[in-house]
């Protein structure tokens, strides 16, 4: 069988039909020739929005590295998740992490606001409180574990069970560990959704997003909808995408690797209060290991936060992840600055965390990094 590191490796090489390239060429054309004035005679190209070589390149390897049918790459993360809400009737439930990333929140909260769906924002960590909630009316289940930033874990199997009895859809959101790390089909979810922005590009240098379906009746679907609503990806992202994906399982060792040392030195290190890391419980049973993604409080609240990230070097204060460079950020006055303050403290979320997405430095360098920063609080 071959692992997933070679399929990576080998998506797309020597594919090129027109000259053997080795690497897949760039497709940026916008339209393509008919043959005839029929649908009969039309290649398999015909309009950018609708398909691209690039795009449909990508697409099949995460379809394949995801274990599904099929899969679309939309413009950025938000778009796979605005994707798949179009899957759901007018006025029809929804649960949702009431801990998920803040975008997601604030997108969900205004659609519910428009009518266009309900929405409960449910500790998913709390799988009786999610039953009570479900209903007739309840379409689908979106799952995001572990959570951003508070890296909760969300059993996978019992909530797509769940959703499956009630003949609803589940979707999770794997941003954080990507399917080398976890694989939310093999689990039961109908669909996978990652921001391609983070570790799949793992470059800091691309906006995108995919949702992977389990069947082809729902990547038809999704298809169908990217294409109406114009949330397909661009040719360019695709090629950029699936050139940083090769890396992919070298980057991810890499950085989950520094990750378990910089937990280990947080843990034992008397001004950290805490540390949230998904390695340990319910991460053993679905995860194939915890990630590159932590987060901390620090004695001294959010002042000696606020400190710490003014202080620190080699971490760049910025809000995206997965990239091969690490980052830091204060997530309520960044990454979900967009959820009012209520929902950050029912989630538990306030400027006292920080969030730190590993990157592939040297280990020593980071930890150095780190130390200093914690010994100027």
């Amino acid at each position: 069988m071959t692992s997933p590191a070679t399929k990576l490796v080998q998506s797309g090489i020597g594919w090129d039909p027109a000259y053997g390239a080795v690497v897949p060429p760039l497709y940026m054309s916008s339209t393509y020739v008919w043959p005839e004035p029929n649908v009969e005679s039309k290649g398999p190209y015909d309009y950018g929005r609708t398909n691209n070589p690039n795009r449909d390149l990508l697409a099949n390897a995460l379809a394949e590295l995801d274990g599904g049918a099929g899969a679309v790459v939309t413009s950025s993360g938000m778009a796979a998740i605005d994707l798949v809400l179009n899957l759901l009737p007018a006025g029809a439930h929804m649960i949702a992490p009431h801990d998920c990333y803040g975008g997601t929140h604030r997108l969900l909260s205004a659609r519910h606001q428009q009518g266009q769906i309900r929405v409960d924002f449910i500790d998913q960590g709390n799988l009786d409180a999610v039953q009570a909630q479900v209903t007739p009316e309840t379409a689908m289940i979106l799952i995001e574990t572990p959570s951003n930033p508070l890296m909760r874990l969300t059993d996978v199997a019992a909530l797509c069970d769940m959703a499956r009895a009630a003949g609803a859809l589940s979707v999770v959101d794997n941003t954080f560990l990507s399917p080398l790390r976890q694989q939310p089909l093999a689990l039961g979810a109908d669909m996978a959704l990652q921001s391609t922005t983070k570790y799949l590009n793992g470059h800091s240098d691309v906006v995108g997003g995919v949702v992977v379906a389990k069947t082809e009746e729902l990547a038809e679907q999704l298809a169908w909808w990217a294409n109406a609503a114009g949330l397909t990806g661009s040719p360019f992202d695709s090629y950029q995408t699936l050139r940083g994906l090769r890396t992919l399982a070298l980057r991810v060792n890499a950085a989950e690797a520094n990750a378990k040392a910089i937990v280990a030195c947080l843990r034992a290190h008397d001004r950290v209060t805490q540390v949230y890391y998904p390695d340990a419980g319910l991460a053993l049973q679905q995860q194939s290991g915890p990630g590159a993604m932590l987060s901390f409080c620090v004695t001294g609240g959010a002042d000696a936060a606020a400190t710490l990230l003014r202080e620190i070097t080699l971490f760049r204060l910025a809000a995206s992840l997965g990239g091969v460079e690490s980052l830091i950020c204060q997530p309520a006055t960044m990454t979900h600055r967009g959820m009012s303050a209520e929902a950050r403290a029912e989630a538990g979320l306030d400027e006292t965390l920080i969030r730190v997405s590993t990157g592939i430095e040297a280990t020593e360098d980071l930890i150095n990094a780190l130390k200093a920063a914690l010994a100027s609080i």
